[in-house]
């Protein structure tokens, strides 16, 4: 059974007018007005109704309606007239339903039946309208606050135009159990909120007014949520509410993208397990095997800068693009792209990465996939007989390219230069790449690599950095042949901070990081000095090898380790202003990156930074 997609104006940020724009550009099918919305736009109702024909719209939900009953008597029919203003609203909006909250006023009713009998007295004026009410239970309703609670009410009332609205958030911070919505008489679901959030402890209200998230970003079970609430006989609109402090400041165009590309997600999750249920499927991402190559776009300062530091760690500058002004530099299994062909007057010596190229079992596949996702293949130019490559663009930016590394595929674009090298410094492949996300689109990138790849996210951790908290999640394959480290400031760091604004790196990965360090050492790489006092540090946590700890002292040499293993890494200074390379050795079954050092290293890197004259 195919849902309309909805979601509520309160979402996204801006006015009504740009809210109902950015839905409409999205895909969405309706929209849920919020009534602060309507209050501040100049539009009436009817105006509204309007524009969201016009726009392919319709409007699926007046809301909200608080405070309805009352142990006042006076107070509940004052209430009831400003109900009747209400209704005359919903009807020049052309929409059916009002959600009606529980009520969290000092005087709200706890008697149950009394309760239902105000509930009633509600859903007669509604059904005189020709138009029906959907009762909600706010997690922190005073009397009414599970869903169990709402249910009870609207049972008791046994009105025609009185149904409930089931909250995914209501329900599940409360730890509500969705299989009980078995129990609920087929028809009485008037309407479905969907929103994620991650698992915090503190007062629920606060949660919800702020930390909500769109499907898949957070830590709440949405599919097993909503596959319940299918199972029991739910037909209207999938509506995504979601109260968010970062999205009230976001573009509202890219919100709304983000917010479809959650229900896709959250429709891919149930169609997959539950195929009965009839929800809309796309084929799942084809599989990644591993990086084919990372691409930093650099220029004539910073390129010959970070090709220098590259020969020094090992890489040899093996081929030269046909057409454009690209090197390939090789080393194992780990190949970088130094693209000069973008021109930054503005930011001239800069370094960053540009693009990833990854290697998908169905390159066409996985572009595919990606366009149906909002994720659309980007226009560019290629030579004659250069291979041709997809690529689609990640919230921050990075072109991610799909590959196979055949023998006509992207090498042959680059002619040899030959340069043998000398065997190398023992870096073997791209263990991951660090990318620091804008301060808005940090769950937004976690989705988009979530659903248009098909990488798994990880637990997020929070860095206490020396300028601030730090967040960060990886997103990785099975395999973990592809490990992305995604990372975002809490705050928006003030102009004074000497901190790298945005800072990226690559790991390059190694089976034995003494032997590489050395080399690198050796051959003048730029290494980030540790200070004394962290390798003091690591004697006092770990129980090192003495001789172990004096070589890491010596080389530079960060160590963290877990239960299942054990990670050894060191940086380069940063290059370009923005980029750093790391090497990294895994021991046994060791899966993080070494979170714990960062502070570390960021204080270190700052110094080295303010060394360099």
């Amino acid at each position: 059974m195919s849902h309309e997609r909805s979601i509520a104006t309160v979402c996204l940020s801006g006015t009504l007018e740009d809210k109902v724009a950015a839905a409409a550009a999205a895909g969405f099918d309706g929209i849920e007005v919020f009534e602060p919305d309507l209050v501040a736009s100049p539009w009436t109702p009817a105006e509204l109704a309007a524009r969201c024909a016009d726009l392919g719209l319709t409007i699926d939900l007046y809301q909200p309606f608080r405070d309805l009953d009352s142990t006042d008597p006076d107070r509940f029919a004052r209430n009831l007239r400003r109900l009747d203003r209400k209704l005359d609203v919903m009807a020049q909006l052309g929409t059916s339903t009002l959600l009606v909250c529980s009520s969290v006023a000092a005087d709200a009713v706890d008697d149950r039946g009394r309760l239902a009998e105000q509930l009633a007295a509600a859903a007669d004026r509604a059904a005189a309208h020709g138009l029906r009410i959907a009762y909600e239970a706010l997690a922190w309703g005073r009397h009414v606050g599970t869903w169990e609670r709402s249910w009870d009410a609207v049972r008791r009332a046994d009105h025609p135009a009185l149904g409930l609205c089931l909250d995914s958030f209501h329900v599940l911070s409360r730890a509500g159990d969705p299989a009980g919505f078995a129990d609920i008489a087929p028809g009485k679901i008037f309407f479905l909120q969907l929103a994620d959030a991650p698992h915090l402890q503190m007062d629920v209200l606060q949660w919800s007014r702020h930390h909500r998230l769109f499907p898949g970003q957070g830590a709440f079970d949405l599919p097993g949520f909503l596959a319940r609430v299918l199972d029991a006989g739910y037909t209207g609109p999938l509506s995504l509410e979601v109260f968010n402090d970062v999205f009230r400041q976001a573009d509202p165009a890219r919100t709304a993208v983000d917010a479809m590309r959650s229900l896709l997600w959250l429709e891919d999750q149930v169609a997959g397990e539950r195929p009965d249920l009839g929800l809309p499927a796309r084929p799942a991402a084809p599989r990644l095997s591993g990086y084919s190559f990372v691409e930093l776009a650099v220029d004539g300062v910073s390129g010959p800068r970070v090709g220098d530091v590259l020969a020094r760690l090992g890489f040899t500058h093996a081929g030269q693009h046909r057409s454009k002004p690209v090197q390939l530099w090789v080393q194992g299994d780990a190949a970088l792209l130094l693209n000069a062909s973008v021109v930054r007057p503005a930011e001239t010596g800069v370094a960053e990465v540009a693009a990833l190229g990854l290697e998908s079992e169905d390159p066409t596949g996985s572009a595919l996939r990606a366009t149906s996702l909002l994720a659309p293949v980007l226009p560019r130019t290629r030579g004659v007989a250069e291979a041709d490559l997809s690529a689609v663009a990640a919230p921050d930016g990075t072109q991610l390219f799909f590959t196979r590394t055949v023998p006509d595929g992207w090498p042959a674009d680059f002619l040899p230069t030959g340069a043998t090298g000398d065997g190398g410094a023992g870096i073997t492949r791209t263990d991951h790449v660090g990318l620091t996300q804008p301060f808005d689109s940090f769950d937004e990138a976690t989705l988009f690599y979530r659903e248009v790849l098909g990488l798994g996210p990880e637990e997020v951790t929070e860095i206490p950095a020396p300028f601030g908290l730090v967040r960060d999640r990886a997103v990785t394959n099975p395999e973990r042949s592809v490990r992305l480290s995604l990372t975002a400031a809490l705050l928006r760091r003030g102009e004074w901070s000497p901190g790298v604004p945005a800072p990226q790196h690559v790991a390059f990965g190694t089976e034995d990081i003494v032997t590489t360090a050395r080399a690198l050492r050796a051959a003048g790489a730029p290494l980030l000095e540790v200070p004394a006092n962290y390798h003091d540090d690591l004697d006092a946590r770990f129980d090192l090898d003495p001789v172990r700890l004096s070589t890491m002292r010596e080389l530079g040499v960060f160590y963290d380790e877990t239960a299942d293993g054990a990670y050894l890494h060191l940086y380069t200074e940063v290059l370009g202003g923005r980029v750093f390379f790391e090497v990294v050795q895994r021991i046994s079954g060791y899966d993080g990156y070494g979170a714990a050092n960062a502070p570390v290293r960021m204080a270190a890197h700052r110094r080295a930074r303010l060394a360099t004259p």
